[in-house]
């Protein structure tokens, strides 16, 4: 296809177009991810989520300038929180990324999450793919923070990084055990302000609980990222893991968890698409509404009797 190969060949314009019709799910756009998969593989994306108002943009901005000094080509994609009721989304990540913003090795998406769970937007995957095949050697990817269970960061990152800040007043919601659990390096950001010093240290005490099945001992490192301190550090532990993942062959392995991911998401898409196609030709969704409504059926039963149809259909 056209559109794919100026991608590949570097033209930011067509990256652009190439995912607003994934994310839009555009007439064509598997048929476009089916020929833009054989140029992926190459890309290291490094996941960035923490509470709101931890300095996560701010951050990935700083991060992004580091890399870039380094020679290296970058993807950036910043979720944001779509409306419940109208769908539209601020996309304000982005105000905050003057540096990668304004520099030409730098690609910055931001995406809204229409619906997706988890602080992830439905398309991430394969904004991630078309990103990967347009050449971008490392994708940094923002969520739109986490609170008890929003981490699917770590189903499409290959390292995670978990921010904390001090002073939000909840201890305790800095060692859910999931979010524990997900993070490969722990960030205490806005390190100039008091309690700092005493949330590393609780970071670190956490950590040194937790067994380490894959020998990686989690690094709490301390930044200010509006001055750029500690930035250094940050990409040089993001290096290291890196390199930490390849040697022990823990990247392989991650990436083939998540091609399975992958099929099962896309065939369960094509399930949901199958059957919404197939109920608009059976009995009125708004009959069936009104029945349960007045008590005279129970939702259950009105599933039942929509999977039987379907059934009969083959």
């Amino acid at each position: 296809m056209d559109l794919v190969q100026e991608m590949v060949n570097g033209s930011q314009r067509a990256v652009a177009r190439a995912i607003s019709v994934v994310e839009n799910e555009l007439p064509g756009w598997m048929e476009l991810m089916k020929a833009v998969y054989p140029y992926t593989g190459r890309a290291y994306t490094v996941g960035v989520t923490g509470p709101t108002g931890s300095g996560k943009s701010t951050l990935v901005d700083r991060v992004a300038r580091v890399m870039c000094n380094r020679g290296l080509s970058l993807g950036i994609i910043a979720i944001d929180p779509s409306s419940p009721f109208t769908g539209g989304a601020l996309l304000g990540d982005r105000v905050r990324m003057h540096d990668a913003l304004a520099r030409e090795n730098v690609f910055v998406r931001s995406l809204g999450t229409r619906g997706g769970l988890g602080g992830l937007s439905r398309a991430t995957s394969d904004v991630i793919k078309i990103l990967d095949a347009a050449g971008k050697e490392f994708i940094l990817i923002e969520t739109i923070g986490i609170g008890q269970d929003e981490i699917d960061i770590v189903k499409v990152a290959d390292s995670c990084i978990v921010l904390s800040v001090p002073g939000l007043g909840d201890d305790i919601q800095t060692i859910k055990a999931g979010i524990m659990e997900i993070g490969d390096i722990f960030v205490v950001n806005k390190a100039d302000r008091d309690g700092a010093d005493h949330v590393a240290a609780m970071l670190t005490a956490m950590l040194g609980l937790a067994s380490c099945a894959n020998r990686w001992k989690q690094p709490v490192i301390k930044t200010v990222a509006t001055e750029r301190q500690g930035i250094d550090e940050l990409v040089e532990h993001i290096m290291e893991h890196r390199r930490h993942l390849i040697d022990s062959d823990l990247l392989e392995m991650k990436r083939k968890e998540r091609i399975g991911r992958d099929i099962t998401k896309i065939v369960e898409r094509k399930i949901a698409q199958y059957v919404n196609e197939q109920i608009q030709g059976m009995e009125s969704l708004e009959h069936l509404i009104e029945l349960v409504s007045s008590r005279r059926e129970d939702p259950y039963s009105c599933a039942e009797r929509l999977l039987r149809a379907l059934e009969k259909r083959g």
